[in-house]
């Protein structure tokens, strides 16, 4: 027992900690993800509740996650993090969850003031622990986390991973810190908000009780009001303190083993592991984190201990579920809120091995932002994550990457996409610069440095920009069976719009304005896309146009009495925020 004695908390505040977190914030805050089943289930909860009950019909209809009871529909989660986003719903008056569609400013909002914030907390307390343990070192494991990590794309989400990994954590630091009172209450909140989270409820609670008896009681204190709320919500939901929700779940595959979960298979186990986007091929930065548990377990064997425990369940339980990654690219997300205990290792890993360290950093925190640049895209994936960014270099707009790019805040002003990808791109590369060099920035000692840094910076900005913002030659035209005509007279058009770059445009439309005088005799035909919409002004959805491919739409209209004496038609070409030059044919109707 005396080898395993809890150690006092390494606690120093790591080098540039603020301006690490407002990095990290940036790059995790500017993605806007469409909405999708975990907003549905948490957040038709969250307004639920603020209207006095608990189940929402009309909101979780439309919802894959949800739960049926008693003829009522209910969030089929654990309810922390709905009553965690009330003041935040209420504060930003998101609107009816279900009538969202596309990237909506009120629920990023809530994501963020929930989960985004829970990312920079945990990242916060993995710092500071880091730089105690190792010295110096504490930056770079706070950015290895934190940007290296699915802990980044999942925080902008719906999901509960970020904020019970962030509450587990701290549970485990204040333990640490030998607070256990308040160490159980903030495990008991941790159970609220995920089930799974039970796991380092009962870890850290022995992990406590090395302290003895008295500890034990007070965390097991700490712990009752969590768990009560949580026994209370499942008698008013479902009729009985122990009916959770996953209980009365709609997924038929969640009814076989414990709610989904079985005995690790070997291909679910590959899948986490070195699957398309699985831990070792996403964030190999987490073979060091398991080096450096590895070494601090000489000096603090209980805490090590904590962690590996804590680690080596959650990984059980991902291989055992029956859909390892849940239902998205991100990779295996259940394993997220062992992710910062594992992380305790990056401290002495970056000791120990720096510039291995270093590397492996850099290879995790660009397929991590890969992976958050085309969340809610949903493309195929081909050769993992890898594969996309060798043809982000090689095909620059073109590539899948780009074609399926999540929306960012920066989209919402007149700047675009494009510039909402270099701050991102920008704010990663000022994180490792600052996290990974160490020493003094004396431009007059160590010029060499100071420039390399500046130039990368540089240079990874305008790649970015160049990819993102590269200009697009849009061209219409229109060809017409006359150019004059009487009153009365048919007139067919043929308007044609083609892309003149090498490039691949998302979201094309082709506009086509009819002046007065002009009747659009039935709907135009089209080539490709999902047709046309309007009758004066024709907005026609091609989807998207491949580098140098041409379309063209085809109507009739007839001259109406009255006509002015000339009359032009217009078109011109979208795609994305550029509007390409507008073209004109006009028509001499013969009128006095």
């Amino acid at each position: 027992m005396r080898a395993l004695a809890p150690t006092t908390l390494p606690w120093q505040r790591p080098r540039h900690e603020v301006a690490l977190l407002a990095l990290v914030a940036v790059v995790a805050f500017l993605p806007v993800y469409a909405p999708g089943d975990q907003d549905l289930s948490r957040f038709c909860l969250t307004q639920a509740v603020v209207h006095g009950h608990l189940s929402n019909d009309a909101c979780l209809a439309p919802s894959f996650d949800k739960a049926l009871y008693g003829g009522h529909l209910y969030s089929d989660k654990a309810p922390g993090l709905s009553f965690a986003a009330v003041p935040a719903a209420e504060a930003v008056r998101l609107p009816p969850v279900e009538t969202i569609s596309g990237s909506n400013a009120r629920l990023w909002a809530v994501r963020i003031l929930t989960n985004g914030l829970a990312l920079l907390l945990v990242a916060f307390l993995l710092g500071r622990i880091a730089e105690g343990l190792a010295p110096g070192r504490g930056a770079a494991a706070l950015v290895a986390f934190a940007l290296g990590t699915i802990i980044l794309p999942l925080a902008p989400t719906g999901f509960a991973h970020v904020s019970a990994a962030m509450l587990g954590f701290a549970a485990f630091v204040l333990a640490w810190r030998r607070r256990p009172l308040a160490a159980g209450l903030v495990a008991g909140l941790a159970l609220l908000v995920e089930y799974q989270t039970a796991a380092i409820l009962v870890v850290v609670g022995l992990y406590t009780a090395l302290r003895g008896a008295r500890s034990a009681l007070a965390y097991a204190a700490g712990v009752v009001p969590g768990a009560a709320a949580l026994l209370v919500y499942d008698t008013l939901a479902f009729g009985s303190p122990f009916h959770v929700s996953y209980r009365y779940v709609a997924i038929q595959q969640q009814s076989t083993g414990f709610f989904g979960i079985g005995v690790p298979r070997l291909h679910a186990t590959w899948e986490v592991f070195g699957g398309m986007s699985g831990l070792l091929v996403v964030s190999p930065v987490l073979v060091a984190a398991a080096y450096g548990l590895v070494r601090l377990a000489r000096s603090r064997p209980a805490e090590t201990l904590v962690c590996a425990t804590v680690t080596v369940f959650f990984l059980l339980l991902e291989c055992g579920y029956y859909v390892p990654y849940g239902g998205t690219e991100l990779g295996p997300r259940f394993v997220a809120p062992a992710l910062p205990f594992l992380a305790v290792g990056l401290g002495p890993a970056f000791a120990r091995h720096a510039r291995v360290a270093a590397a492996l950093t850099v290879l995790s925190v660009l397929p991590v932002i890969g992976l958050m640049l085309i969340y809610t895209g949903h493309p195929p994936i081909h050769n993992t994550i890898w594969g996309e960014l060798g043809r982000l270099v090689t095909e620059g707009r073109a590539s899948g990457l780009m074609r399926h790019m999540t929306p960012n805040v920066v989209s919402w002003t007149s700047a675009g996409d494009g510039w909402g990808l270099a701050v991102t791109v920008a704010a990663a590369a000022a994180a490792l610069v600052l996290s990974l060099v160490r020493g003094s920035w004396d431009v007059r000692r160590r010029p060499w440095r100071t420039v390399g840094a500046v130039a990368l910076c540089i240079a990874l900005v305008a790649g970015a920009l160049r990819v993102a913002t590269k200009p697009i030659d849009l061209r219409s035209s229109i060809e017409a069976t006359a150019s004059a005509a009487f009153p009365g007279d048919e007139v067919d058009f043929t308007v044609g719009v083609v892309n003149r770059t090498s490039e691949y445009l998302p979201h094309a439309v082709l506009m086509i304005r009819l002046p007065p005088g002009m009747r659009l005799l039935g709907p135009p035909t089209h080539e490709r896309g999902r047709g046309c919409a309007g009758r004066s002004t024709l907005a026609c959805d091609l989807d998207f146009l491949e580098g140098h491919m041409e379309t063209r739409v085809h109507l009739g209209v007839r001259i109406e009495p009255g006509a002015a004496p000339r009359l032009a038609v217009t078109a011109w070409g979208i795609a994305g925020d550029v509007t390409g030059p507008k073209t004109s044919f006009t028509v001499v109707t013969g009128s006095a």
